[in-house]
């Protein structure tokens, strides 16, 4: 399974967005869960679901950034 493309997170409107964040890190804590009770069948998730959430908080971030400098920009 490779790992999920950003072009995908950027796709997303923002509630998707902030949805999807709170999914992947409810599935991060199900993940811990499950390697503390060792039920855990597929480490290799660990690595996917990380990813996607720093693909995501960057997308946030970066929308963020761009609603903050579009004010400034009118001002001047």
């Amino acid at each position: 399974m490779p790992l999920p493309k950003i072009s995908e997170a950027r796709e997303l409107s923002d509630d998707k967005l902030s949805e999807e964040i709170l999914a992947v890190k409810r599935q991060l804590f199900q993940l811990r869960l499950q390697k503390a009770t060792r039920q855990l069948d597929k480490p290799h998730q660990f690595r996917h679901a990380k990813h996607r959430l720093a693909q995501l908080l960057t997308v946030e971030g970066e929308r963020k950034r761009a609603a903050n400098q579009t004010p400034q920009a009118q001002e001047e």
